[in-house]
């Protein structure tokens, strides 16, 4: 049976906000040149419209693999923008995933609409199309509220790392230049979500212990009900 309707219906598409450690430590996002119109030739976050038997996650998991050749992105909802002009087509609704990875085992590959796709420092991003430059916005406030009180960095890090390389990462994502070294290391131990490996070897330097992210022990935190002590763990003051 079909059906019409009295109003008009917007369209929806997703956009995906890819945020990347490269091996200096910048902070960058990954970033498509359009090559249709509107804004061809301009820079822009990947994606695309939503088609009508998907899901909104598994179009922007399609749109992410068809402009980039990125797949197996662990994607979270960030946002919908519905501003009334923020697309020259029409009506259109944007519902953004963000997601932190990590760029060498996400290798990218410009396709369909896409003529380029490349990484970007976050102080370097060029003029983005449509609203992406308040999307791109949005998302790196919530990346850097999320990294206070949950460990979403730790897949960015070598699979055993010292606590230096840690608050280095913490650093650069959340854009301060120096956390106080005695108070991170206090609060990230106290959360107990590190294993001990043992000291580096063969280093030029004072060896400095190991560690690996305890997977298990954090989910067993939050199925005790723990969440408050995670978040009064990773609460810097800054």
């Amino acid at each position: 049976m079909s059906y019409t309707y009295e109003y008009p219906r917007p369209a929806v598409t997703v956009d995906c906000i890819i945020f990347g450690l490269d091996e200096s430590q910048q902070l960058k996002v990954l970033l498509v040149r359009r090559k249709l119109p509107p804004f061809a030739g301009q820079w822009a976050l990947p994606g695309g419209f939503v088609q009508m038997e998907e899901s909104l996650e598994n179009a922007a998991r399609r749109e992410l693999q068809e402009e980039t050749g990125m797949t197996n992105v662990f994607m979270e909802q960030l946002f919908t923008f519905g501003l009334p002009d923020r697309d020259p087509r029409g009506r259109v609704i944007s519902v953004a995933y963000y997601a932190l990875v990590n760029l060498v085992e996400h290798p990218i590959k410009a396709a369909t609409d896409a003529d380029r796709a490349d990484w970007f420092s976050l102080n370097q991003v060029p003029p983005l199309a449509f609203d992406h430059a308040s999307i791109l916005e949005t998302a790196l406030a919530r990346l850097r509220a999320k990294l206070r009180y949950q460990p979403i960095g730790f897949e960015l890090l070598p699979e055993y790392f010292t606590l230096s390389q840690l608050q280095e990462l913490y650093e650069t994502v959340l854009g301060v230049p120096s956390l106080n070294k005695r108070n991170f290391r206090t609060k990230i131990l106290k959360m107990g979500v590190l294993k001990e490996i043992g000291k580096q070897q063969n280093v030029p330097h004072r060896p400095a212990m190991l560690y690996a992210f305890d997977q298990e022990k954090y989910d067993q935190l939050f199925q005790d009900r723990e969440a408050n002590l995670l978040r009064r763990g990773m609460d810097f003051e800054i």
